[in-house]
Formats: C-alpha cells, structure tokens, sequence
C-alpha cells in the first residue's frame, strides 16, 4: 500500500528539478517543458475518482496490479523517449498509472477494517499520510541525485524498479476477493452479474457492467474536469469557452447522475453528506496554501534571496522532519476537529511571517517559515485523509479517497496560476508578497470552514460516520 501510494507523489515533485535539463536536451522553452508537470496533473485529477470507482466495483488488487504496471511502462517510455512529445505522452501514463496507488491502499484499510471488527486503523492511515509526505518533499532532492548520476532520462527509469516492486508485492499479498463490496455495486435484479464473472460473455452482461461504470458520466466528468483544469492553468479572458464548456459538461454531468441507477458519483448520496462536501473544499483551499508555498516560496529562495537549487531543496529539510513527526505524534488521535483548526492556524501564521521576508532577511528566517508550514503540512494531510475514511460511503471508499485527490489537485492548479500571476517574469520579494497575501486568504477561508463545520468532532473516534 506504501509504495503503491508514493508512485503518484515521486513523479509529482521529482520533475521539478528536470525540466531545465530536459529543455536543454530536447531544445524545448520553459512553456513547452511546462506541459509535463500539467499533463501528469491533469491525468491524476481525472483519473483518481475513476480508478476509485472502478476499484469499488472490481476490488483493489487487479486495479492496482494494472496501474502500477502502466508506471513501469511509462518508466521505459520516458527514459527512451526521443522527443517531447512522446515524453509528455510518458508523463500522462505515469498519471493515469498512478491514479490507483491510493484510492487501493484506502479501500484495503476499509475491507481490513470490516474483516476484523477493528474500526480505528491509526496507524496504518497515519503511515500513508508520512510516506506521501516524505516523498513529496524529498522529491526534488532525489531527482537532482540522480540527475547528477544518469541524467534526465534516471528520473523516468526510477519508474520501472519502483514498478516492479509494487506488482510482485501486489501479486504475492495482495487479496484475491473483495467479496463485501460487490453488492452494492450491482443491480438487485441481476445478482448473478458477479465482477469476475461479467466481461466473460453475453451481451446482457456487457450491458450490465457498462451500467455500473457509468460510461457516460464518467465522459461527461472528463469534459468538466478537463476544461475546468485547462482554463485554470492560465486563466485570461480570451478562454472564456473553456469556462462555458465546462459549465455545461457539469449540468450534463449532474443531470445523467440524478437519474443513473448505479451512477459514478452519487450526488444524490454526496449532496447528502455535508461533512464530505465540506472535507473536499477544506482539502482544496488547503492545497493552494501547500502547493504555493512548495512551488512559489522556493522559486524566490533562488531568484529572489540567491539559493543555489540545492540550497533551496535543503530549506525545505525542517518543514519535512517536523511534518513528519508531527504526524506521527498527531496520529494516535483519532479526533480530527483539533487538527484542523491547529492546521488552519499553521498556515495563517506561516503566511504572515512570509510577509516580512525580504531579500536581505537572515537564513534562519527561512528555515523558521519553513518550520512553521510544518505543522499543517502534518496535520492537514492526516487530517483530511482520516475524515474522508470515515465520513465516505464504506462501498464507495476508493472512488472517495480519489475524489479528495482530485480537489487536491484543483488547488495545485490555482495555486500555479496564483504564482504565475504573482511573480510575472521574475519571483522577486513584491511577487512573494503578493502570492502571500493569496495563500493567506485562502488560510482564513480553511479556518472558517473548520469553525463553522458543526458536523466537526470526536465522531471519528467512535467510529460513526456521517448521515448519508
């Protein structure tokens, strides 16, 4: 579940570092290596709920085996890659080849759960959340190793060992059956249309499985998702069409859920469960904070204070280790209220810090805004994921997990655009602060949202869930 898990998070980061090289090789601009990060975030965000839906249906282990086998083979696409497209190509693989890591590991947590009686899996929640966040953050470093030992093309290969690993682990542990979360799946008319049994033969069965993958509305979810993520990437005027065409996948989209009898997303259900809907926007303001810090402050510890990349990757170290411990200590509570708001609170108080940052500003300085984002870097992620495990519908816990990803993903993708438009053509200190002054407004939001969420409490730690 670990190393499934951090396949997403590697690729994520560890391209921060390879996209100069890259260009210089392939004779690429920024604009065009840029592609690269995006095509992984738009695979990822589409793909997650998908696979998650797909993994509620069929179980964990075939989806799992097959995602991660796409990553290997991404690996080789890249690292033999001899131009940029066919690298951008390598990159939406790696996206949709990773999209099933998590949204597994979430629903083998559940299915152990509900085997055993044992309702409270802590420490293995607690261990997903410090494994996604040491490779999140170490993922620059790794990649400048070893760009420095093989090049570019290392940071692709890494795939095909780390693939390797997860399927012989997957096929020598993974289980078989996921028995208890068929029947929800499937129509009570038709109980002999087991997974196993329906791609088998027969056009009725067919028909059948198309019904509960909701074809059409996994389509016109793409559409929306799509549009909305391309416009988000640049925002400007002149794709107002992107907008429109979005707004009108989505009205689509709700309108086929609302009638679907087995739909992808059940907004009948979710637009019943307040706590979730309110997980996933907390989850979204929160990643504009955490992805403009990662991508935003770092690129002005280089051009702005004068870090070599290295230097600007070591800075980072203290938010690393203290979101690490903090997690660990934080994890053997199961209440998520106290983390949440001590999270909110984090990054309010990161933000302003920042604002008194200036180019002749002392290195400790920097360390202690980096220290300082090490407390809601620990206790957010834990936090969401853990409210996500218990506020979800337990037959649709993957396609819920990867629907938290996708809001995660949204919030990078404003985040970048927010950067983008705060620094211009040089991440100098008045860029800094106007991107401050974003990621702190969206710090309030968080804390308002944790506030005035009555739904809020201890009742993760009884083990109820949310009124669905």
């Amino acid at each position: 579940m670990l190393l499934g898990s951090v396949l997403n998070p590697v690729n994520s980061t560890i391209i921060a570092v390879a996209l100069v090289p890259i260009g210089g090789a392939l004779g690429a601009p920024a604009s065009q290596t840029a592609w690269l990060v995006s095509a992984l975030y738009l695979a990822t965000a589409l793909g997650q709920p998908v696979v998650g839906r797909l993994i509620d249906v069929f179980g964990p282990r075939r989806l799992f085996l097959l995602g991660t086998g796409l990553v290997g083979v991404a690996g080789v696409v890249g690292a033999l890659a001899p131009g940029l497209g066919v690298l951008i190509g390598a990159r939406v693989l790696l996206g949709f080849g990773t999209c099933a890591g998590y949204p597994a590991a979430m629903a083998l947590v559940r299915g152990e759960a509900e085997r055993t009686g044992r309702d409270s899996p802590g420490g293995v929640l607690t261990a997903l959340s410090v494994a996604n966040q040491t490779i999140a953050v170490v993922g620059p470093l790794l990649g400048g190793l070893l760009i420095a030992v093989g090049g570019w093309r290392a940071t692709f290969a890494l795939n095909v060992p780390l693939a390797v690993a997860a399927v012989v682990l997957g096929l020598l542990r993974l289980p078989k059956a996921q028995p208890k979360a068929e029947p929800a799946a499937q129509p009570k008319a038709e109980p002999a249309a087991q997974p196993t049994a329906v791609p088998t033969g027969g056009s009725a069965r067919r028909g059948s499985l198309a019904a509960r993958l909701d074809l059409p509305g996994m389509g016109l979810f793409a559409a929306m998702l799509v549009s909305l993520l391309l416009f988000l990437m640049n925002p400007h005027l002149r794709d107002w069409y992107l907008l429109a065409l979005s707004a009108a996948a989505g009205a689509a989209f709700a309108a086929r859920e609302l009638r679907a009898a087995t739909p992808f997303i059940d907004l009948r259900v979710l637009g019943g469960n307040t706590p979730l809907l309110a997980t996933y926007g907390r989850a979204l303001v929160a990643y504009v904070v955490a992805y403009s810090f990662l991508y935003g402050f770092t690129q002005w510890t280089e051009e702005g204070f004068g870090l070599s990349p290295f230097h600007a990757g070591l800075a980072q170290i203290p938010m690393f280790l203290l979101a690490i411990g903090v997690s660990v200590v934080s994890g053997r509570s199961t209440g998520v209220r106290g983390k949440l708001l001590l999270g909110a609170v984090g990054q309010i108080a990161a933000c302003l810090v920042i604002l008194t940052l200036g180019g002749d500003s002392p290195l400790w300085m920097l360390l202690l805004v980096a220290l300082i984002f090490g407390v809601p870097q620990g206790l957010n992620n834990l936090a969401l994921q853990n409210s996500v495990y218990f506020q979800a519908d337990p037959e649709r816990t993957a396609s819920s997990a990867g629907l938290l990803r996708t809001f995660a993903y949204i919030g990078s993708m404003v985040a970048s655009s927010a950067t983008a438009a705060s620094f211009g053509q040089h991440a100098d200190t008045g860029g800094l602060h106007r991107l401050a002054r974003v990621m702190l407004g969206a710090g309030v939001l968080y804390l308002l949202l944790t506030l005035f969420d009555r739904t809020l409490g201890r009742a993760a730690g009884a083990g109820t869930r949310a009124p669905v």
